[in-house]
């Protein structure tokens, strides 16, 4: 995986906590129980996502679009709504500046989702 800081950069989000998903062999990143980053290497079957590491983040419909027209690197999301998930290859081209931001986009849409009173006890730490 080209992005050896990815790891640290996901927990580094106010609340943020990893978990293993074994059936599915994928790490996910959660905020108070709502999942923002799954990070996987799905196998030959899958196609296109087969054969290369990736991240899944929540997006906008909208952005999902426009980010795929973009970045060859970036798919709708895999295992998940491809309307408001894209998948990033960790083996391409992408910027590290690029994907920094689309987790934090991802991360931020996922708070905004949660009550307020929890919106603000994650910020207050």
């Amino acid at each position: 995986m080209r992005y050896a800081w990815l790891d640290g950069y996901l927990l580094s989000f106010p609340g943020a906590e990893k978990t293993y998903q074994p059936a599915w062999q994928m790490f996910l990143y959660k905020v108070r129980g709502k999942q923002f980053a799954a990070v996987c290497s799905p196998d030959a079957k899958y196609r296109t996502y087969g054969g290369h590491d990736l991240v899944d983040l929540r997006c906008l419909p909208a952005e999902g679009e426009l980010l795929r027209s973009q970045w060859p690197e970036i798919l709708p999301g895999f295992y998940a709504d491809k309307r408001t998930w894209i998948a990033c290859f960790l083996d391409g081209g992408l910027p590290d500046e690029v994907l920094r931001e689309l987790c934090a986009r991802s991360y931020a849409l996922t708070v905004e989702k949660l009550p307020k009173y929890v919106q603000r006890e994650i910020m207050e730490g």
